[in-house]
């Protein structure tokens, strides 16, 4: 389980690599919509601002 933010991006890093690889082996639309979702998702989490505190 990562521990700190350094190893939780590069965790984020290697999603976005497979999902850019299964990318470039598929035509199906479906497939493609679905990896579009997923990276959103990833890219969301990845540039996420620091939290706030009171």
């Amino acid at each position: 389980m990562p521990t700190n933010e350094k190893e939780i991006n590069c965790q984020l890093f290697d999603q976005l690599s497979i999902l850019e690889r299964i990318e470039a082996v598929t035509d199906d639309e479906k497939v493609l919509k679905q990896i579009a979702i997923e990276r959103r998702q990833i890219m969301r989490k990845l540039y996420q601002d620091p939290p706030k505190t009171e």
